[in-house]
């Protein structure tokens, strides 16, 4: 039977989680779930991306630390990596874990992310009552280890019981990863918004979000990078990069390392099998069918607020 995952605020709000979708929480206001906390939650804290075994916890913040707490364990999710993109989080099998500040979880005001079979009630303030038990497959690279068996008996155990994994992003353990290397295990792919990385993206996909035939001509390089100087209002450099072959090099170069990033992420994910050439047509493919950019992000193209990010982190910070 499928999987059903809500997120549930203190003050009531709920979420339902579809497989393959993601939900971001935080202060706001650029969050899908708006969070009442005080400041020491991030602004853009933390995500829950749901997926066929369970939902995947991760905190998205460079400054602040989130918790994940359950029936006898709390732990601290690693923060953001510098390549803008959460690599280690919680997985929630089955059952339910309370996250959020230090202060939301001491105070009650915590999030409750409750997996269940999908025909399955959640009543909120479920979470210290659930019957997960933390297996120990360890945090890679985070400098923590998990509670619980390991080796062998490890795999055994997830495979009978309800369990909270602290993983690498596959939601697998670390047995488990091992036991099915090559079998293109599916990791969570998430942009973050306030990147450069996302604004290449989204123009690079953008003609084929407006015509879902995808018969239009995708931008190469040069194209993605004068789409960039149009977004961020730069009106200024348009002419000098039409006009100076030096310059319109200079910026399709930048542009092509984050399509090479890109490129990297998505064959990292094992989103194409490991013989497909990731021209740029499949790459936007993959990019739309997942889900790592959707039409719905097109209205950031006319939100004031995003542009103006987008300005700092291009022509502000280099």
């Amino acid at each position: 039977m499928p999987l059903s995952t809500h997120v549930s605020t203190a003050s009531g709000q709920t979420r339902l989680l579809a497989e393959g979708s993601r939900l971001v929480f935080g202060r706001g206001p650029d969050v899908d779930l708006i969070v009442a906390a005080g400041r020491g939650l991030s602004r853009r804290a933390g995500m829950v991306t749901m997926l066929a075994a369970g939902a995947w916890i991760a905190d998205i913040s460079r400054t602040h630390a989130l918790y994940v707490e359950g029936e006898g364990y709390q732990v601290r999710l690693p923060r953001m990596e510098d390549d803008e993109e959460p690599a280690n989080g919680w997985f929630v099998r089955t059952g339910t874990a309370l996250v959020g500040s230090r202060a939301m979880l001491d105070e009650g005001q915590s999030l409750v992310v409750a997996v269940t079979l999908a025909s399955e009630a959640v009543p909120r303030g479920a979470g210290r009552k659930d019957r997960a038990q933390p297996a120990g497959a360890g945090l890679t690279g985070a400098g923590l280890t998990g509670a619980g068996p390991t080796g062998a008996g490890l795999a055994d155990e997830v495979r009978r019981t309800d369990v909270l994994d602290l993983v690498n992003g596959s939601g697998q353990t670390e047995v488990e990863d091992a036991e099915s290397a090559g079998a293109g295990t599916l990791l969570p792919f998430y942009l973050d918004p306030m990147t450069k990385l996302f604004l290449v993206a989204l123009i690079w996909c953008r003609p084929w979000l407006l015509d879902p035939s995808a018969t239009r001509p995708l931008p190469r390089t040069p194209e993605i990078a004068r789409g960039a100087l149009e977004v961020t209002g730069a009106y200024h450099e348009l002419e000098r990069f039409d006009a100076d072959p030096d310059y319109r090099d200079l910026l399709a170069a930048r542009v092509a390392e984050h399509i090479k990033v890109l490129r990297r992420k998505i064959a990292d994910r094992g989103l194409a099998a490991a013989d497909v050439r990731l021209s740029d047509e499949v790459a936007v493919r993959i990019l739309i069918e997942h889900g790592i950019i959707t039409s719905a992000d097109l209205s950031r193209l006319d939100d004031p607020a995003w542009r103006s990010r987008q300005e700092d982190l291009w022509w502000t910070q280099g």
